[in-house]
């Protein structure tokens, strides 16, 4: 059992939308609507399915093909905005669809530029409503590992709870060995936190461990203590909290 809260939507759940969602490709307005659907197509977060009537369709492409799924059968369409094109990333479903899909459209999220809600931008895919992250300061004692070295050790972290996910621990650069750590080019992106600013490998007994450490400069609003801060992967180093060390968690991502 994880020590972390799981996922709660059964696959196929379908729930409103309460936001304003709007996307965007190659600068041109591809949907705007306040009716989207939530479809938890697997139990970790939704896809927004969008009512056609709040897609401009003049940049949808027929492909004459049609998709059959368990939420029923889909025309596929792609995207044209000027000169940039996207094939087969629409999904309309008709008359056989699941109930409250009838006339909505399910787009790739990567078809498009920009996803927004209201008017902050998400990254990744939506925001599980059922998912709640905090970021909460502590006076906890952390200490990090690999190999028997220590590459951070703290006593004022952040820590991270995640729906989903287990607890990130973000500790001050000061409390981080930057003598066992090299700055990757690596970035990432997440939809309750932001992109990434600064990833490092860890080189411990000559070996180089890849994209072990990330921070958020410019986290979003919601997780504003985790600025600056250094997190690493439970799932690739070792961790001892308050003195207890913990079993590494399955993978998953920051």
């Amino acid at each position: 059992m994880p020590d972390y809260p799981k996922a709660i939507a059964p696959v196929d759940r379908v729930e409103p939308v309460p936001r304003r969602i709007r996307a965007y490709l190659a600068g041109e307005p591809v949907l705007d609507t306040t009716r989207a659907r939530y479809v938890w197509e697997w139990p970790f977060y939704p896809q927004y399915y969008i009512p056609l009537a709040d897609v401009d369709r003049s940049l949808l492409i027929d492909e004459q093909r049609t998709e059959r799924s368990q939420r029923g059968t889909a025309r596929l369409h792609g995207l044209r905005a000027g000169e940039t094109s996207r094939r087969s990333c629409g999904r309309l479903y008709g008359d056989d669809a699941q109930p409250g899909l009838t006339d909505t459209v399910r787009f790739d999220w990567a078809a498009m530029d920009a996803w927004f809600e209201e008017d902050e931008e998400v990254f990744v895919h939506p925001r599980n409503p059922y998912a709640r992250v905090d970021a909460l300061r502590s006076t906890r004692t952390i200490r990090v590992e690999l190999d028997g070295v220590v590459l951070a050790e703290s006593v004022s972290p952040v820590l991270v709870f995640e729906t989903g996910l287990p607890t990130r621990y973000y500790l001050n650069r000061t409390d981080v060995n930057f003598r066992h750590l090299i700055a990757s080019a690596t970035t990432t992106s997440c939809p309750y936190k932001g992109r990434t600013s600064g990833y490092w490998s860890v080189c411990v007994n000559d070996t180089v461990h890849s994209d072990l450490a990330w921070s958020y400069d410019f986290p979003t609003r919601q997780v504003l203590p985790i600025a600056g801060l250094i997190a690493f992967y439970n799932e690739k180093v070792d961790l001892v909290v308050d003195g207890e060390r913990l079993a590494r968690p399955a993978t998953h991502f920051s």
